[in-house]
């Protein structure tokens, strides 16, 4: 069965987004091995904010070779978008009910693991029913003190098991925990 991989990037004090939506802080070194990443799932999870500004989105065209090649692996993978608005898209399939169900429905087809791309509220809905399988952080090494916190309004206590923890040459910790 696929997993679903909540992978994102988190500020030190906790923040998925600084206070304006900003992510200028995040930090993306060549030893992170993101196309690994990458080629170990097939479907990426997307709220309808970030999947607009996202999911199809384009490099310029004096973009670097690795740059491209990053946009051309994300936009090779099923795109699902979770939304309260129905529409049809080309790109992507969009899903506006029945969350847990479908999540199951498409864990269980089989194939290689889920991307939880996001946004923040979508991230929030995932936690809250205990969608996520695999939580895989990096904490970049600065504080904005205020912002978008990863885990708003938990109903209960999250209780995780650490199985991985990379070190970066930027500083950046990522921590790989389960369930």
């Amino acid at each position: 069965m696929k997993k679903v991989i909540l992978d994102l990037a988190t500020t030190l004090d906790g923040f998925i987004e600084g206070p304006n939506g900003e992510i200028n802080w995040c930090i993306m070194d060549d030893d992170m091995d993101f196309d690994g990443f990458l080629s170990g799932i097939d479907t990426i999870f997307y709220g309808r904010v970030s999947y607009d500004a996202w999911g199809n989105y384009q490099p310029e065209e004096n973009a670097g070779a690795e740059e491209q090649k990053l946009w051309k692996a994300v936009h090779s993978k099923n795109k699902f978008v979770f939304s309260r608005q129905s529409r049809e898209n080309e790109n992507a399939v969009f899903i506006n009910s029945d969350i847990a169900e479908k999540v199951s429905e498409i864990k269980n087809q089989g194939g290689k693991d889920i991307w939880l791309y996001g946004g923040a509220s979508l991230i929030k809905t995932f936690i809250q029913e205990n969608l996520i399988d695999t939580y895989r952080i990096s904490v970049h090494p600065v504080a904005l003190g205020q912002g978008k916190p990863l885990f708003e309004d938990l109903k209960e206590r999250l209780n995780l098991k650490l199985v991985k923890t990379n070190v970066f040459r930027s500083g950046v910790v990522q921590l790989i925990y389960e369930v």
